[in-house]
């Protein structure tokens, strides 16, 4: 079964700000702006990294789940969804770890569950599968459109902050399907396909960064600090988490 890093969310209170700021960082475009989620009092943007995604959410009514997440951690990384190609063969597993689904989505063309961040611990994660799999309803009709393919950007690794990030590793990687955990000088790792799931001790549990390949990290960053944005060696904090960026290969 695969499993990779197909959609990264951040929560932020000001969208219009947020995007602005990953726009001039890292040369993205808005791909989509999903008419759907104000079903659930927020406002979105979505933006090409390569074949994966880089959404940014903001609630447009009080009492959400984004709103209280922001209340508690500030702006900050809010979901992962990780693409697999046996999304019943992941329920079958799901099912029988108790893992509870609190919202599901069934279309010709993806089928997602999206998992209670108490049965997994840090993060609300989502487990969709596409058909065809390069697809992505998610992102729009015209997100290939909106690819920088001379940029070679991937999201390659998420981070994520745990009390117990040995615990909580472990957990992930049954509820996931995936290899266990090993030990890293930072935490523990998981590996997937093309990427990982690196979990780092901390004081509370929540999706910390992300680390980003990109043809030209030091302009980036350059772009990050006429922004006014904290920059420390080769990362910048946008809404709230880190964003590692590396040379793409």
């Amino acid at each position: 079964m695969s499993l990779r890093i197909r959609q990264i969310v951040v929560a932020a209170r000001d969208l219009a700000a947020s995007v602005a700021q990953f726009q001039g960082v890292l040369g993205v475009q808005v791909c989509y702006r999903d008419p759907e989620v104000e079903t659930f009092g927020l406002h979105n943007a979505l933006m090409a990294i390569g074949d994966q995604f880089l959404e940014v959410v903001a609630p447009i009514r009080p009492n959400t789940a984004v709103g209280r997440h922001i209340d508690r951690h500030g702006d900050s990384g809010y979901m992962l969804i990780l693409q697999t190609d046996d999304l019943a063969r992941a329920e079958t597993r799901l099912d029988q770890l108790s893992v509870r689904i609190v919202w599901r989505a069934a279309y010709p063309d993806i089928r997602s569950v999206h998992l209670h961040p108490k049965d997994i611990g840090a993060a609300l994660v989502s487990l969709d599968e596409a058909t065809p799999p390069e697809s992505w309803r998610w992102a729009g009709p015209d997100w290939a459109q909106c690819v920088a393919l001379q940029e070679r950007q991937q999201v390659q690794a998420v981070t994520l902050f745990a009390r117990d990030a040995d615990a909580i590793s472990r957990r992930w990687a049954q509820v996931l399907g995936a290899a266990p955990p090993v030990e890293s000088p930072e935490g523990f790792c998981i590996g997937i396909d093309a990427g990982a799931l690196e979990f780092v001790k901390a004081d509370t549990d929540v999706i910390a960064g992300f680390r980003v390949s990109t043809m030209r990290p030091d302009r980036a960053l350059e772009a990050a600090r006429a922004l006014g944005l904290s920059v420390i060696a080769d990362s910048v904090w946008i809404c709230g988490a880190r964003f590692q960026l590396v040379q793409a290969s």
